[in-house]
């Protein structure tokens, strides 16, 4: 097995995370204070508002505090001459190795919340998918696009 990718996604990713987790959930917060709200006159059982704001809670929990925390944790990428090599996941990790050959083009991408921070999402296309890596500060997206770009074309170039 490979060691790990050297490179990191940046730290705000977490921020980034959190705040799409947050409207994400903003739903079934909604939701569940209506249910609240009328619970008396709907004669609904206590301990049923008591279990949705429960799963809520919990749901907010690990999804806007512990979830960015460990996917920024377990994120890394590595771009050789030869290859890209990404590491994901949380529980299961996956590591994948996307030969330059197969590379047909590369893009950043830059949502609103993204753009609020400065990053951005570099999207690597081969003929049979899409590996993004994700929430790079844009200065270091746009160099990792062109350096990929230019890689890709040397061994297009070579074959």
């Amino acid at each position: 097995m490979k060691s790990q990718p050297r490179n990191r996604i940046a730290v705000n990713a977490k921020k980034v995370w959190r705040i799409n987790a947050s409207l994400y959930l903003l739903l079934p917060v909604i939701a569940a204070g209506v249910l609240t709200y009328f619970w008396s006159t709907w004669s609904i059982p206590d301990f049923i508002i008591y279990i949705a704001w429960a799963i809520i809670i919990a749901s907010l929990i690990f999804f806007i505090w512990l979830l960015p925390a460990l996917r920024w944790r377990r994120w890394r990428y590595e771009v050789f001459e030869q290859e890209i090599y990404i590491q994901s996941g949380i529980f299961i990790v996956k590591q994948t190795i996307v030969p330059m050959i197969r590379v047909q083009h590369v893009d950043t991408e830059q949502g609103p919340v993204l753009k609020k921070f400065g990053l951005a999402t570099v999207s690597v296309s081969t003929a049979a998918t899409t590996h993004n890596i994700p929430a790079l500060a844009l200065e270091e997206a746009l160099e990792l696009r062109d350096r990929i770009g230019i890689l890709a074309r040397v061994e297009e170039e070579d074959v």
